[in-house]
């Protein structure tokens, strides 16, 4: 039996996720996909050494160079689509293209590196685009409330905080419906 084609088209919405070098933005993404995350992570190399400083992350082996791609499909007729950002600053160029037509953002932050994720606070609040910040819980690091983390931040009232665990589907999925709530008031 054939189904009926639905008159209801098919909605994509475009989510980035953001933040500092080695927060955990490839790991959230692969972690909540359906499909085999696209990513471009390279290795690091000497040569960027002076570039990527890895305090705080000294077991970190690869980067992204360009943006990871992951899917998560809620009903026959809507997905969201994944797109992380690079985090170091000097793919910042491609922010712009990614960015565009996005529905709103993610920003992860890591407690130990806290001032890494200004640059994408700033990024997305110049823009006015809708955006979480999602508090990766890393095991060893000491715990902070969403509230502590807000205040640190100086975000605007009603700027969500999640505490999540990039590497759980759960909390990550918690964190995306934070966004799709938020993006969704705004709208």
């Amino acid at each position: 039996m054939d189904s009926e084609p639905s008159d209801v088209p098919f909605v994509a919405l475009k989510i980035l996720v953001a933040g500092g070098f080695g927060v955990g933005k490839t790991t959230l993404i692969g972690s909540v996909s359906e499909i085999r995350p696209l990513n471009t992570e390279e290795v690091l190399t000497e040569a960027g050494r002076p570039m990527d400083s890895l305090d705080g992350v000294a077991e970190k082996r690869t980067t992204t160079v360009a943006l990871d791609f992951g899917r998560i499909t809620l009903s026959d007729d809507l997905a969201l689509y994944l797109f992380g950002t690079p985090g170091q600053n000097r793919f910042w160029f491609l922010w712009d293209e990614l960015a565009c037509g996005a529905l709103g953002a993610v920003v992860l932050a890591d407690t130990r590196r806290l001032v890494d994720c200004f640059p994408a606070i700033d990024y997305f609040e110049r823009r006015r685009l809708p955006f979480v910040v999602a508090v990766n819980c890393f095991d060893g690091a000491r715990d902070y409330s969403a509230r502590e983390v807000a205040d640190a931040l100086d975000l605007d009232p009603g700027t969500p905080v999640v505490l999540c665990d990039a590497r759980e589907r759960e909390s990550g999925k918690d964190v995306l419906i934070s966004l799709v709530e938020l993006a969704g008031r705004q709208a």
